[in-house]
């Protein structure tokens, strides 16, 4: 039998690998939540479809472009707290499309798992071809869908039971197999766009997300360089108050705290590529901003549940 079905799992071991719950996609994430972060992450190729699944235990912020060149539709499957994309309230089943290109901005207030697929132009057109709203590539545009209240959790439960059903298998599956779950697949997570009408939390982007993603953008461009908040403040042309409350506001905590993370974040992602044999913590602190080792220590410890030491010492295993 030709083999149209595959996948790849692997468990969770830091923040970084977030960035690969959808293997195509561009994707900035930052640690927010304190602890050793655990999840699994999978990808699945059923004939051409890529179906990715993501779990992970820590609350997260996440922004960046899902797919350039594809249409891509992401449910949230689970939550133990408070999940926003675009500012908005996301539930578990709730589905968000993304255009080719377009943005995804969404904060994670606890651990969560999500279902994500992408359809090229030819799929939306064999799938959609009997929805004359859907079959043109060019009208799909970022829209958040909220099913039935007692339709989302069977959806849910489908979906599970398909990608759990073909990864025990491990079998390869024929040309037509492969068609065949593949718009069962596509069916499932669609189901809700096909029976409901785009959300009305659909909007412009609030005022405070937008101040905050200016934020982002500016430490983005300054590299390695440790950010203070009066160089963002003087940036902007922003107040700390205002600063303070589209921080708030937009993501859930403050920008002096969110600018430590990011920092934290920052020399965990190096530690984790530097060479133990030349490598000094201390250095690697002062560069992003920490003078205290000690107090470095603790504050390193209590986001990811692991000291610096550790960390290093992890890349020559």
């Amino acid at each position: 039998m030709a083999t149209h079905f595959s996948v790849q799992s692997r468990s969770l071991e830091n923040f970084e690998e977030l960035k690969r719950v959808v293997q195509s996609a561009r994707t900035e994430i930052t640690q927010v939540d304190r602890g050793r972060i655990q999840g699994n992450l999978s990808h699945l190729v059923i004939g051409d479809l890529p179906l990715d699944l993501g779990t992970f235990s820590l609350g997260v912020r996440s922004r960046g472009i899902v797919s350039e060149d594809r249409i891509t539709i992401g449910m949230l499957t689970a939550c133990n707290n408070r999940v926003t994309h675009w500012s908005h309230e996301m539930l578990p089943a709730d589905v968000v499309v993304w255009p080719p290109g377009a943005e995804h901005d969404a904060r994670y207030y606890g651990g969560a798992s999500v279902a994500v697929i992408s359809l090229d132009a030819s799929d939306i057109d064999l799938i959609f071809g009997s929805e004359p709203r859907l079959r043109d590539f060019g009208v799909w545009t970022k829209s958040h869908y909220r099913p039935d209240p007692n339709a989302g959790a069977d959806v849910i439960g489908n979906l599970h039971a398909i990608a759990a059903g073909l990864h025990a298998s491990g079998i390869g599956l024929s040309a037509e197999a492969a068609e065949f779950w593949k718009r069962t697949i596509v069916d499932t997570i669609a189901s809700t766009i096909l029976e409901n009408s785009p959300s009305d939390r659909d909007g412009p982007i609030p005022s405070a997300l937008r101040i905050v993603k200016k934020v982002e953008d500016y430490i983005n461009t300054t590299g390695q360089k440790p950010v203070h908040i009066s160089e963002i403040c003087n940036r902007l042309h922003v107040s700390r108050r205002t600063l303070h409350r589209a921080f708030h506001n937009a993501i859930g905590i403050g920008p002096v705290s969110f600018l430590c993370y990011k920092r934290l974040c920052s020399v965990n992602s190096a530690l984790r590529s530097s060479d133990p044999a030349t490598t000094t913590i201390g250095a690697v602190a002062l560069q992003y901003g920490f003078i205290n080792l000690g107090r470095f220590s603790g504050y390193y410890h209590s986001l990811f549940d692991e000291y610096p030491s550790q960390t290093l010492a992890a890349r020559a295993d």
